[in-house]
């Protein structure tokens, strides 16, 4: 896979446009923070050379000026919302990022809890979080938000909410997932901190869509793939174009609340610092690309994954129709199509030569490797082998894994553990290779190899199981599959 961004640039050049933009202000900004800090494998697929940590990685450079408030919405509380990309509600990935900011060594200052409700799943999350000793914020629902801008701007709108106690002069407000309030909880704060004579700032800071890219860039169109079901649309941004005559992307969320958040601005300040959506962000993100034929490919590819996953994903109910639709005006647009992923049709050439389950793998080297679903083996655990051997340069012939090995634990599947399926799953394959590895030259080469997998191309040729995928996920192995279940069942 080519380089495409330069990380250390976009490291050095994040940090400083952060820190002087504090400096236009009362030396106070509150930063809403868009997208994901942790694990934006994202950003990494479609500017490979940005690293899922990156965003991360910058605020550690400034960390010393940083503190963290993590804002969440006590409906999606009350609904036990679910952020699907780890399957844990959204309490819980408040735990989870509290845990990973502190060991990142990044200071999280308190939660906000926005329209807050008194009900018992908000309270009894209110009482944990007390209790493991982390401050928590009410902020309430303000009826006409975000266009009553007069009672907002009000004691009965902002002054109902409680001041959030913040110490540091960069306030990162960021959120288990969308919709939590972050840009509410930041402008309550800019009110809050006006009443107390300081001027505080206000800046977004979102890798996608990229400002200073063409707007029907590649780059910029694989987000708009990625958010298709939420129908987030990439536009120029006309406030920006009118202000400076300049051309920048913006989304149309972003345009569409400009409006008022220019008046929030006016009625606090009595003047707005910005003049359009893209004023107010402070990403870098385009200055870093040092490939952009590169990046273009990677975005291509990229709108072809998502297009194969919106199918499984409407095939699962998660999406509607309108949203796949659109993914493949996209892939029009750019003529491109699933034909250009190679392991796709490998993958669907084994299953129609074997009829039965297969999968196919593309190597860094653009070797293709495959493997089906045998009487031991599903086709994840056996791919996984084939594409170890490959990179090791091992013979097909030649066997990494006793049969011996895998027989007993297949017969305590099905005898002891009450599976119906005595097939080895990816995880567990990888566990028998490395207990292999202790008295096997060979499968201690292949394992060897693991790290290799990453970035490397795959499709199978039906939905897997959470724990195949998992293991793909972990090995940072780019997957996709037909819209097709294993078995004719209702209940998996």
């Amino acid at each position: 896979m080519k380089i495409a961004f330069d990380n250390d640039k976009y490291l050095k050049l994040q940090s400083e446009n952060i820190l002087k933009r504090v400096s236009t202000f009362d030396n106070k900004l509150y930063l809403e923070f868009g997208g994901k800090l942790f694990d934006d494998y994202h950003a990494s697929r479609v500017l490979p050379g940005f690293l899922p940590d990156t965003k991360l990685k910058m605020l550690l450079t400034i960390k010393d000026n940083v503190e963290v408030v993590i804002a969440i919405n006590s409906h999606d509380i009350q609904k036990n919302k679910i952020r699907n990309d780890l399957n844990i509600n959204y309490q819980s990935e408040v735990l989870r990022l509290i845990d990973a900011f502190r060991a990142s060594g990044l200071y999280v200052g308190s939660v906000c809890i926005t329209q807050y409700e008194a009900v018992p799943q908000v309270e009894a999350f209110r009482t944990k979080l007390n209790n493991l000793g982390i401050k928590t914020y009410l902020h309430y629902e303000i009826k006409g938000y975000p266009h009553d801008v007069n009672k907002i701007i009000s004691e009965e709108g902002f002054g109902k909410n409680e001041y959030i106690e913040t110490q540091r002069k960069i306030v990162v407000v960021t959120a288990p997932g969308p919709g939590s309030g972050k840009m509410a909880t930041c402008l309550s704060q800019l009110y809050h901190e006006n009443k107390r004579g300081i001027k505080a700032g206000y800046a977004k800071y979102e890798t996608f869509p990229i400002w200073n890219l063409p707007l029907k860039h590649p780059v910029n169109l694989a987000y708009e793939a990625a958010t298709a079901d939420l129908n987030d649309v990439n536009m120029v941004d006309p406030f920006h174009l009118d202000a400076y005559n300049t051309i920048t992307v913006n989304y149309n969320r972003d345009v569409e609340i400009f409006p008022v958040l220019k008046s929030m601005f006016e009625a606090i300040y009595g003047s707005s610092p910005y003049k359009s959506p893209t004023d107010m962000g402070v990403n870098m993100a385009g200055f870093a690309i040092c490939d952009d034929e590169a990046a273009k490919e990677a975005s291509k590819n990229e709108i072809i994954r998502r297009y194969l996953n919106s199918l499984v994903d409407l095939r699962n109910g998660k999406i509607k129709q309108d949203a796949v639709d659109k993914i493949a005006l996209l892939m029009r647009q750019l003529e491109v199509s699933v034909d250009d992923r190679p392991c796709v049709k490998a993958a669907l050439d084994k299953r129609d030569k074997t009829n039965t389950v297969s999968m196919a793998m593309e190597l860094p080297d653009g070797t293709i490797v495959d493997a089906k679903t045998s009487a031991l083996l599903s086709a994840p655990a056996a791919l996984l082998l084939n594409a170890l051997k490959s990179l090791a340069g091992i013979k097909d012939s030649m066997m990494l894994i006793s049969k011996s090995l895998i027989e007993p634990i297949s017969e305590m599947k099905i005898k002891d553990l009450g599976n119906k399926n005595p097939r080895l799953h990816a995880d567990e394959i990888l566990v028998v290779l490395a207990i292999s590895a202790q008295t096997n030259p060979l499968a201690e080469m292949a394992i060897k190899e693991l790290p290799n997998l990453a970035f490397c191309q795959a499709h199978a040729t039906v939905i897997l199981p959470e724990v195949d995928l998992g293991v793909f996920k972990k090995l940072k192995i780019d997957v996709t599959t037909e819209a097709e279940f294993y078995a004719k069942k209702l209940y998996k």
